[in-house]
């Protein structure tokens, strides 16, 4: 864990708690001044977020109620500009515009990233602004992905704050059926192969000379 996420996250409260249920002390060590912020996505951060087909995205209004909702499109959707921002092209949906809204009174948002085949998460924490297509149409484009079948209206664009790799212990392993067919594949192969092995054996066993 990094400094600048424990700068967001150890909040007064937060700090209280940790006193109370005596882990204060280990965690204090994050936000010493000579620990490194490691605000700036990597390599490995950058490759993770290309790979992924959806997030969890939270977001608050101006009542206070956090909002989360499961971002989906095409793999690699969600893309990291440079390494300090994400961004994604937010297409035409139920017109509630909760996450929207929430945005246009407070630019906090959160993304939580999944890989559940092996059990890898990632937390983000940044500032969203949203661009309308018609307000800086080369963005949007460069966003979007035509096959995808569905009309940009603007992008999100995330200026990142802090993120943290967390531990995957309780991450329970789900595979999706494309990801079960990658995995099956082998297997089903070598399955074929005996089964077709079996029958020539048999059939040239049971073969009768003329």
């Amino acid at each position: 864990m990094a400094r600048a996420f424990a700068e967001i996250a150890f909040t007064p409260n937060v700090r209280a708690v940790q006193k109370r249920q005596k882990s204060a002390d280990g965690y204090g060590k994050l936000l010493a001044p000579d620990i490194p912020r490691q605000d700036r996505l990597g390599q490995a951060e950058a490759a993770f977020v290309a790979s992924r087909d959806g997030f969890y995205q939270a977001t608050v209004s101006e009542t206070g109620w956090p909002y989360v909702q499961f971002r989906g499109g095409p793999v690699g959707f969600l893309k990291v500009l440079d390494e300090r921002t994400l961004a994604y092209a937010d297409f035409r949906g139920n017109l509630q515009y909760v996450s929207a809204g929430n945005l246009a009174g407070n630019d906090r948002v959160s993304l939580i990233l999944m890989d559940y085949p092996n059990r890898r998460r990632l937390k983000v924490w940044g500032r969203a602004r949203l661009v309308d297509s018609t307000e800086n149409p080369d963005l949007v484009r460069r966003l979007d992905d035509p096959a995808y079948g569905a009309q940009p209206e603007r992008a999100v664009v995330i200026a990142v704050q802090a993120f943290d790799w967390n531990c995957p212990q309780h991450i329970p392993r789900r595979l999706t059926e494309a990801e079960w067919e990658a995995e099956l594949g082998p297997s089903r192969a070598e399955t074929r192969h005996e089964k077709r092995r079996t029958v020539r054996s048999r059939s040239t066993k049971t073969r009768r000379p003329v």
